[in-house]
């Protein structure tokens, strides 16, 4: 079989590990309690039959006997176990990782481009088919790397004969599960990119069903999804046949292989050449050895759609990060330097609220466009003061705000604070000093106080209800059916968009961050909504470094001064000063 072992999955991930050498020493143990089992069963059997033992002269055997089976049931519950916790760990590895990759390393870079509902469908239905590759397949194969040898040494040393007829008939097996392994392989995929197409276009229109809806286009994406719905049927049904193919090839081949083993002892039991205790005992482990090489044909097929799945994520992995991309071009010290003065730098971590943040000759650009997002930006962030960036959609202020961030690294020049570059500094650390409230605030499907607190995960319920109140939030939370403990289920549709603004503001207020980074916190609203929203950043601002990317001359007017980005260049105001340029407030209303 193609790639038995999915080796990225066993070397990026210690619970795999862990949990391949757990399934390694149960499955030494097993393959000698089996043999064990089909010994002592034998010896029973002969003693009870040709020489009249009574249960007393047997009581020890069988009381060994007793004692192997219940060691073989804690064995294989050890596999079950082994293998469902594992499964867990490397499917919570997966999945954190594919998020922190998408969501918080490449969100200048790749994620535009990815078909959300493709990537659902792996991190979800294809991390948690992983589970019947760890908690079967892989115990399974180590089984079947230790059984069979066991068997067959001890076949050699009682029966040679018989010994050897197993031993020919494991490569013929083998070869068989190798030619429908491949063809199971390339049916799985095909099924996978079925699935990912079908998952893909379904929140496509899930997403677009107002849309269509009012321009009457839903019958035509239902015929499309029903096609789509039909070729995934197809392609399972076809990978259905290809498991019942291979499940009958094996089962046909340890039949043949235990028929002529036991033609074999028959021939020699007939003859006087062999004992009835040998022939039982290599009779009873013929089944035996086939019965780990069988399950290995079965998990496989169970466990393919994880593993395609795990090859598609790591495809999303493998590819480079914006962070990375920008650090590379950039001269790095000697490795010994650097890690010095890492550690040196993560004791004085600059205070953006005290010190000021600079953006000296910056240029940045994404690798799907062809002009740069931002060319030559000189810029600085005064401590204490608000800074609006105004400007048309795509001038790059978004970009600025993702560079502040540490979300991507700057192509060319260099962003600091306090003259320290941000790229030498730990992302974690920085991002730890700032509070983001984007245009459309995300909230989760927990409750009211829990999607405040993500802010302060600590935060005691007093200093909860004091953000609430200073973002303006408290009135409307009372109002729900249980307020603070309201649940605000998917996407919290039942909130208007103002209060969903408000509660992002007051997990930036629970935050109590040093640098503020506002990106059209009032877009979409209307004028009372706005208002509002503005009151409470105009308390949420004072005191802090702030970086306001707007469009509404409602928060414009309250910024220390109002600078304009169009085409990535940053365009001063004439006279030159700090101030707030009033043009620009008349271009923005």
């Amino acid at each position: 079989m193609a790639a038995p072992v999915h080796r990225r999955l066993l070397r990026e991930s210690r619970a795999a590990r862990r949990h391949l050498a757990l399934a390694g020493l149960l499955g030494v143990l097993g393959a000698g309690l089996i043999v064990g089992q089909a010994a002592l069963l034998a010896y029973i059997i002969d003693r009870a039959a040709l020489h009249r033992a009574s249960l007393a002269d047997l009581q020890a055997q069988l009381l060994a006997l007793g004692a192997v089976l219940l060691a073989r049931a804690a064995v294989d519950g050890g596999f079950e176990l082994s293998g469902r916790l594992g499964a867990s760990r490397v499917m919570s590895e997966l999945r954190a990782r594919l998020s922190r990759h998408l969501l918080l390393d490449s969100p200048a870079g790749h994620d535009g481009e990815e078909r959300t509902g493709e990537l659902a469908a792996c991190a979800v239905q294809g991390v948690d088919a992983l589970q019947a590759y760890f908690a079967g397949y892989l115990p399974q194969l180590v089984l079947a790397a230790f059984v069979p040898l066991a068997v067959l040494a001890w076949a050699t040393s009682v029966d040679p004969l018989s010994a050897g007829i197993l031993a020919l008939t494991i490569p013929i097996l083998i070869l068989f599960m190798i030619l429908i392994g491949k063809g199971a392989r390339v049916q799985t995929r095909r099924r996978w990119r079925a699935l990912s197409l079908l998952s893909a276009h379904f929140l496509d229109v899930v997403r677009g069903l107002p849309t269509l809806r009012a321009h009457r286009r839903e019958a035509a994406q239902a015929r499309i999804l029903a096609d789509v719905g039909e070729r995934y049927r197809a392609e399972t049904m076809a990978t259905l046949r290809v498991a019942f193919l291979s499940a009958l090839v094996l089962e046909l081949c340890a039949m043949i292989g235990t028929a002529l083993v036991a033609a074999t002892i028959g021939v020699q039991l007939a003859g006087g050449y062999l004992s009835l205790t040998a022939g039982l005992t290599v009779l009873l482990l013929a089944p035996e050895l086939y019965a780990p090489l069988r399950g290995v044909g079965q998990q496989f097929h169970a466990s393919a759609d994880g593993t395609a799945a795990a090859e598609r994520i790591f495809a999303v992995l493998d590819r480079p990060l914006g962070i990375a991309d920008a650090a590379a071009q950039e001269p790095a010290p000697a490795g010994a330097r650097l890690a010095q003065r890492r550690v040196a730098l993560a004791r004085r971590l600059p205070d953006p609220a005290r010190e000021p943040i600079r953006l000296d000759g910056v240029g940045f650009a994404y690798p799907h466009r062809k002009e740069p997002a931002l060319d030559g930006v000189d810029l600085r962030l005064a401590p204490g003061q608000t800074t609006a960036l105004v400007g048309t959609s795509g001038a790059g202020k978004s970009t600025v705000a993702k560079l502040l961030m540490r979300l991507a690294d700057p192509t060319a020049g260099r962003v600091s604070c306090g003259g320290v570059d941000l790229r030498e500094l730990d992302a974690e650390l920085w991002r730890g000093q700032i509070a983001w409230v984007p245009q459309h605030a995300r909230l989760f499907a927990g409750s009211v106080a829990e999607n405040i607190r993500l802010g302060a995960p600590d935060a005691s319920d007093e200093r909860l209800q004091r953000a609430a109140a200073a973002a303006g939030a408290l009135e409307f939370i009372e109002g729900l059916p249980h307020g603070m403990d309201t649940p605000l289920g998917e996407d919290a549709r039942r909130l208007s968009a103002g209060q969903r603004q408000r509660i992002a503001l007051a997990r930036a207020f629970l935050r109590d961050a040093r640098l503020l980074v506002l990106d059209e916190p009032t877009a979409n609203l209307d004028e009372e909504s706005a208002r509002r929203i503005a009151g409470a950043l105009t308390a949420l601002t004072r005191g802090r470094t702030t970086l306001l990317i707007v469009h509404h001359a409602l928060l414009a007017e309250r910024a220390d001064r109002v600078l304009r980005l169009e085409g990535g260049r940053l365009a001063r105001p004439a006279d030159g000063d700090e101030l707030v340029d009033r043009r620009l407030l008349e271009e923005v209303a």
